[in-house]
């Protein structure tokens, strides 16, 4: 009674923090040519939503009112590699969407193309970003309606897809680790022959010094 107990705990908690992990919302302020970038750290196969909306300083009421449509946002994702995976202009509110094909740190970059509008004049934008990952990507109510699944059939589908979520996640933290221990092993070979070769020269440079005082004491004619 106590082990189930235990596990389901343990089971609330990872839930739990997949969640939290799973979704984030911000909002951040940025300048006429200045480009903001966030890392995302995503497992692979794991789709990603981003909603956004823009908002435009307005000096006269001192507060940020919504941004016309001429303000636009353009987004860029590059995968760990660096391999740019997505690069596409959107307007002053929109929704981009793309799939994590390595897993790994994702950069998420956003920049506005207000230097071809003068009603920017040199002010700020604040841009309200939500970011979903994996199974909260979906919308469980257009799902129900779609395949008329009950209220419990529901349940069970967002059940399967947390778990699934769950472990895309352990195998991700799995591949950390093996990509962490790989680097520690590599560090301590290298430290390893960084030592032998130091005592090599120590060695060297003791032998040289021993031949050169026997050299010196035998021209002094003290040997």
């Amino acid at each position: 009674m106590v082990a189930f107990q235990m596990q389901s705990c343990l089971l609330s908690v990872l839930l739990l923090n997949v969640y939290y992990s799973c979704v984030s919302s911000l909002y951040f302020h940025i300048g006429e040519t200045e480009k903001k970038c966030f890392i995302e750290e995503i497992p692979d196969e794991t789709m990603i939503i981003g909603n956004y909306r823009t908002q435009l300083y307005d000096k006269q009421k001192e507060e940020y009112l919504p941004a016309t449509q001429g303000l636009g946002m353009f987004v860029e994702v590059k995968d760990p590699d660096e391999k740019v995976i997505l690069s596409r202009q959107y307007g002053s509110e929109g929704r981009f969407t793309f799939t994590s094909h390595t897993p790994g740190e994702h950069q998420i970059c956003l920049h506005s193309n207000s230097s071809k509008f003068a009603l920017f004049a040199g002010g700020m934008l604040r841009v309200h970003l939500d970011i979903q990952v994996g199974e909260h990507t979906n919308n469980y109510a257009e799902i129900a309606a779609k395949d008329k699944l009950t209220e419990l059939q529901l349940r069970v589908r967002q059940l399967v897809e947390q778990v699934d979520q769950i472990q895309k996640e352990q195998n991700y933290q799995r591949y950390r680790e093996e990509r962490f221990r790989q680097t520690s092993e590599s560090t301590n070979q290298r430290v390893l022959w960084w030592s032998i070769v130091q005592t090599l020269i120590l060695v060297a440079i003791g032998f040289w010094q021993m031949r050169h005082l026997k050299s010196f004491f035998e021209a002094k004619k003290l040997v």
